[in-house]
């Protein structure tokens, strides 16, 4: 009987322990959610008056805008046709992936299928009359959510954009890893890797695993007197779900995590499945082996090359982070919105709808915007630390889009090798 008490009385004592961390936690997000957060040391940065002349070329990195309205409403269309009429032939639209919710373009006759064409025919409509340069990545859920037969839905949804954008660029093409060049104009380079075919299931093209790394340092190292922007789905630094981080609320109701209607209260157990994510992660998180492996290698090459500016989706919030002279964005709330901590190294966070926009001035001079609908006033600006001066070095380079061969069509199986 006293060690039942005992075991009863520790029980009680866990469980209080935890639901007063919960409470706490719960206090603390109500004081910043859906507030915008900056870094204490960039306090300053309205400060900073933007040049006074126009850009020499603007680039919008709008990620996740599969789930966009279709009625002529949707404020995050909206705010990308006004930033194309102020922007004109000199600008350059980056979709960075899951373009279509929520599980890319299925095939015609899909019960699925209307829907996801309404939705992804909006965005290309908004995107038709825009005289710049568009491009298209794909994300997890453009590849069935990477579901085995994902790669049979990318290539749809590419033949589809083919078909209704003939101006855009799908890129990397047929899902391939990349790396593919774009000259977005003089002195600024867009380099495009598929991040989705690392951690993908199933069928996707042949490629060596290592190579595309082996090739993005290659490119890096020729076009060090550039700007250079890397666009890939997945983040490499996140303070959202993908990164592991959980509200108090999931840690009670763990299955909003999955759907956000589901209140089926698991207190204590419920904190299994945030664990679980953030230490062994699922398939598009960053703690699963396969997504830690292929940000490991690619974390590895960036860091070499400061001033660089890589781009991602797939959280569903706004994120900068200054880290070993790079720079890392989350633009992945182009149509849904989630939670997003504050602090860490984050520079800034917003839980907001909107998207990131690159504006360049002059060799070594770009400033980072954040644009978000419904906003007075812009809520976060930055100069990024431009890199050291360097000439061009002449080295073998990964195909750029006209060199691009025709897919082959083959396929090979999930191993990182």
């Amino acid at each position: 009987m006293p060690d039942l008490t005992l075991l009863l009385y520790g029980s009680a004592s866990v469980a209080l322990l935890l639901l007063g961390w919960l409470l706490w936690r719960f206090w603390q997000e109500r004081q910043y959610r859906r507030r915008p957060y900056v870094a204490p040391a960039h306090n300053d940065w309205a400060r900073q008056p933007l040049p006074p002349q126009s850009p020499l070329h603007r680039v919008a990195l709008l990620g996740d805008p599969g789930a966009v309205a279709t009625d002529g409403t949707d404020p995050i269309l909206n705010l990308l046709k006004s930033w194309q009429h102020d922007t004109g032939p000199a600008g350059t639209i980056i979709i960075l992936g899951d373009n279509v919710y929520p599980t890319g373009l299925p095939a015609a006759g899909h019960p699925g299928r209307a829907a996801a064409e309404a939705r992804f025919t909006s965005l290309l409509t908004t995107l038709g009359s825009f005289p710049g340069n568009v491009v298209f990545l794909s994300g997890n859920h453009d590849w069935n959510k990477g579901r085995p037969d994902g790669w049979e839905y990318l290539r749809r949804q590419e033949a589809y954009v083919r078909e209704h954008l003939p101006t855009a660029h799908y890129l990397p093409p047929d899902g391939h890893p990349g790396p593919v060049t774009l000259q977005l104009t003089d002195g600024l380079l867009l380099i495009v890797l598929n991040t989705q075919w690392w951690v993908q299931r199933g069928p996707r093209p042949a490629a060596d695993a290592k190579e595309p790394f082996r090739k993005l340092r290659r490119l890096l190292q020729a076009n060090r007197h550039q700007q250079v922007i890397v666009a890939g789905h997945h983040p490499l630094y996140s303070n959202a779900l993908h990164g592991g981080k959980f509200t108090a609320k999931q840690h009670v109701f763990p299955l909003t995590t999955v759907h956000k209607q589901a209140y089926v209260p698991l207190p204590v157990i419920g904190s299994l499945l945030p664990l679980y994510r953030k230490v062994v992660g699922a398939a598009e998180d960053m703690a699963h082996p396969r997504y830690r492996k292929m940000r490991r290698r690619l974390l590895r090459v960036l860091q070499e090359f400061p001033g660089v500016v890589y781009a991602a989706g797939h959280d569903h919030n706004l994120q900068y982070f200054q880290h070993k002279g790079g720079h890392y964005l989350v633009s992945g709330s182009g149509s849904k919105t989630a939670f997003v901590q504050k602090g860490g190294r984050a520079t800034f966070v917003h839980e907001h709808k909107g998207f990131f926009s690159l504006e360049v001035y002059a060799p070594g001079e770009t400033w980072l915007r954040t644009l978000e609908p419904g906003q007075t006033e812009e809520v976060f600006r930055l100069r990024l630390e431009p890199p050291a001066p360097a000439h061009p070095v002449l080295l073998p380079l990964p195909a750029t889009v006209s060199q691009l061969a025709a897919p082959s069509g083959q396929a090979t199986g999930n191993g990182l090798r």
